[in-house]
């Protein structure tokens, strides 16, 4: 199946504008919808993990508890496509996440964007979620040097998220941006390291970038951005 030339990610808001303390929620996170069944965000204040799954927004806080979101909450950073696989095969063996990131990369092109969703068993999950701040608002490295981490082992759920090119690092962090929901809905978060026992990996490579400012915010639209510093955080928190 070849790529749709109809498909495309839509973002609110930029990973570098959430590095650089930018983190007022600047749209109501339905608003993604509209746009998109699967994908990622946070909500005002880098307040924990957002895991858009077949139409539904969940969200995971920094005691790890998991809820389905009313849509009505601020976000200022979120992704999502209208995820329809274009390419998809099976794992029947125990395999680490860089192998599986790498399977995964030798099917899709290293300069277009790609929507990612694996389904299955996890030997073991670790995940972080980010705790909601207030402002002033910190930069975004120093809240992950006090984030809750969680671990589980054999845990069936789905991976979401993004493959981004290298030329798009800032707007996201280029390689994989991934996040997780277990089928029972008690565990979420932002993937550090993963095993997959067995399961299916789908991928959808994309045709646009839709990139949706907060033209509304004013600090978003006066604040000048460090991109090289912005560069490097990103890499450091993702």
């Amino acid at each position: 199946m070849g790529i749709n030339h109809n498909s495309y990610v839509y973002q609110h808001g930029t990973l570098g504008g959430l590095m650089e303390d930018l983190m007022d929620g600047t749209v109501p996170i339905k608003e993604l919808l509209a746009h998109g069944t699967d994908g990622i965000g946070t909500l005002a204040g880098s307040n924990g993990e957002v895991i858009f799954l077949d139409g539904v927004i969940y969200h995971v806080d920094e005691s790890g508890k998991v809820k389905q979101l009313s849509g009505s909450e601020m976000t200022p950073y979120s992704a999502v496509t209208k995820f329809v696989a274009d390419n998809s095969f099976s794992i029947t063996k125990q395999t680490t996440a860089e192998d599986v990131k790498k399977a995964i990369l030798e099917t899709i092109s290293p300069n277009l964007f790609a929507g990612v969703k694996i389904s299955g068993t996890f030997s073991k999950m670790h995940v972080r979620v980010s705790p909601k701040q207030v402002k002033p608002y910190p930069k975004f490295v120093e809240i992950i040097k006090n984030q809750p981490e969680f671990e589980t082992t054999d845990v069936k759920g789905t991976i979401v998220g993004f493959f981004t090119p290298k030329l798009f690092h800032g707007a996201s962090v280029a390689g994989f941006h991934l996040h997780f929901l277990s089928d029972d809905r008690t565990f979420a978060g932002h993937i550090l390291d993963f095993e997959l026992l067995n399961g299916d990996v789908e991928t959808m490579e994309e045709a646009e970038l839709r990139q949706h400012f907060p033209v509304d915010n004013r600090e978003y639209l006066t604040h000048e951005i460090d991109v090289a510093r912005v560069q490097k955080d990103i890499e450091k928190a993702e």
